[in-house]
């Protein structure tokens, strides 16, 4: 999985270095003479904007979820902010919510790598600490925008490994396998869905396997206003919690993005902005409540 992140990211990113450089050496005669007034790292960025545009602009404009995975293709660093409520009266936060960069490195192609979060608790069980690293890679299988077919299909497989202090994470790693899909009705509407399964990579037996099922349901209120409602459910296979079923609807709204040069068509930064609130709907859970909010910086 490290090794195919990795070349993902580095077969591109030589060819748009490789480009820079092609495009030091066939300038004429006249160019020569002129000063320069973009370095090839400038160059380098300009042609991975291009490409990163390019590919999007393949793909519907939808806006991503706060919780559910999803199988568009997008660039940027995003930070999250939960707080779970447990019906004791428990509290959790994680500040990073296991989010971090989202890239695309080549068309059709996602890797993201994601920080630690950290938790901190009101809990004399448990300690504050850092949780779980993560990479995953994402493939674009089909796409077409809004104006020519409105859907998309992707393809991910996610890891992660166990970093975390205080058993805020997990006792092994795990890799997750997903495929995803939406489709679109005109300009407002969409229903995105996801099914994959969470594996621990030993004592599969004892930890058990997760299968995560994300249905999403967005309405597109304004150009930057998306109001959103996900249905969360998990389906417990061994382990401690084997034959349980956890399920959470999540109303939730999204701004953005909220271009930082509203006068440069070209311009990719921005920021979107998110907040919604998970509500349990399954007679067992492991909280009741859980307050989401997203800050996501487009690049």
């Amino acid at each position: 999985m490290i090794a195919l992140s990795l070349l993902a990211w580095a077969s591109p990113t030589a060819a748009l270095w490789a480009q820079s450089n092609e495009d030091d050496t066939a300038v004429s005669d006249e160019s020569k003479a002129a000063p320069k007034t973009q370095s090839k790292a400038v160059r380098f960025w300009q042609a991975w904007a291009s490409m990163a545009t390019a590919t999007q602009a393949k793909q519907p404009s939808w806006a991503v979820p706060l919780v559910s995975p999803f199988p568009m293709i997008a660039q940027v660093y995003r930070s999250d902010f939960t707080r779970q409520l447990t019906s004791a009266g428990t509290t959790t936060w994680s500040y990073g919510a296991g989010k971090g960069f989202n890239l695309i490195p080549a068309p059709n192609m996602q890797v993201d790598i994601y920080p630690p979060p950290y938790f901190q608790r009101n809990s004399a069980t448990a300690s504050d600490g850092w949780g779980d690293v993560g990479l995953l890679y994402k493939y674009r299988i089909a796409a077409r925008p809004e104006a020519t077919g409105n859907y998309i299909v992707s393809a991910q497989l996610g890891v992660s490994f166990p970093t975390g202090q205080h058993r805020n994470g997990a006792k092994y790693a795990t890799v997750t396998p997903t495929i995803l899909a939406g489709k679109g009705f005109g300009r407002r509407w969409s229903v995105l869905s996801s099914l994959g399964g969470t594996l621990p990579t030993s004592q599969a037996a004892a930890e058990g396997r997760t299968v995560h099922f994300n249905s999403v349901l967005e309405f597109r209120a304004a150009k930057l206003i998306t109001m959103e409602l996900e249905d969360n459910a998990s389906f417990f296979h061994g382990g401690p919690n084997d034959g349980r079923l956890q399920n959470f609807i999540t109303p939730g709204i999204l701004l953005g993005r909220i271009k930082f040069f509203p006068n440069q068509p070209e311009s990719r930064t921005g920021l979107v902005l998110g907040a919604g609130m998970q509500f349990a709907t399954s007679s067992w859970h492991s909280y009741d409540h859980n307050v989401v909010l997203s800050a996501r910086f487009a690049f």
